[in-house]
């Protein structure tokens, strides 16, 4: 007797059953078989971690809503009893996760619109520091308090976002502010100049690139000078090391000045 004889032998519901459970098999094998493929082809084509983390979370979706489709096809289930249950969960999750439900949309929305990048140096709102991580429900930013924080994407979503993040530097401006203790060429040429030069040839190999001054205001209180920073993309930890390095630098060249 042939495999589909013995089948046919089986009661209904049992047939339904086990045609179920080939068929999600199959749909799981899948599954794997394309989890697989987006790994080494997200290796080979070097894609962003946010990026991967999206395309499986899609394909986790499609395979969950294909699975159900079996379920319900095999089983001819009403399709009103999945819509009214969905909108029943709907409901549920509204009521009790609302704001995990707009950090997944959020999320999307990052993902998809892209406005930084893994290891990008970024401000968002009030906050800033490098992006370690981007999932669904948050952006994980490493802080100049050398911690990790969570910031959800509702926040990030609705803050106004700076990415100091180009051409393969971190570009990171802070402000310096002088009296009118000296002119402001004297203060720019033998106090910011000169503590620059002393620590970019202390820091050329961290650094590559050499720091820049330029004059931003001057009223009757005094003077403020904008100070350009550049570190290699990645490397906030040494943009959190070197920026006071080299406060410290100016300050103590200002403070060997006032003193002669």
């Amino acid at each position: 007797m042939t495999l589909l004889g013995i089948l046919e032998e089986f009661p209904l519901y049992m047939r339904q059953i086990l045609y179920c459970v080939v068929i999600l098999a199959v749909v799981f094998v899948a599954y794997k078989i394309l989890m697989r493929f987006i790994s080494r082809t997200s290796e080979r084509l070097e894609l962003a971690p946010h990026m991967v983390n999206t395309l499986r979370l899609m394909l986790r979706v499609l395979t969950v809503i294909a699975s159900l489709y079996v379920v319900f096809t095999m089983f001819q289930i009403p399709t009103t009893i999945f819509v009214g249950g969905s909108a029943l969960i709907g409901a549920m999750l509204g009521f009790g996760s609302s704001q995990t439900i707009n950090n997944i949309v959020a999320g999307f929305y990052v993902l998809i619109t892209q406005p930084f990048r893994i290891k990008d140096y970024v401000k968002i709102g009030d906050l800033e520091g490098q992006v370690e991580e981007i999932t669904i429900n948050y952006t994980n930013l490493y802080t100049p308090t050398f911690n990790l924080l969570k910031v959800p994407n509702t926040q990030v979503m609705n803050s106004r976002i700076l990415n100091l993040t180009h051409e393969g530097f971190i570009k990171y401006t802070f402000t310096v502010n002088f009296s009118h203790d000296f002119p402001n060429a004297f203060i720019e040429e033998e106090c910011i100049s000169h503590a620059i030069e002393g620590f970019h040839i202390k820091h050329e190999a961290e650094q590559l690139r050499k720091p820049e001054a330029y004059l931003d205001t001057a009223d009757r209180l005094g003077m403020s000078f904008l100070i350009r920073f550049f570190i290699p993309k990645g490397e906030a930890k040494s943009l959190y090391v070197l920026k006071p390095e080299l406060l410290s630098m100016i300050m103590n060249r200002w403070n060997e000045l006032k003193q002669q």
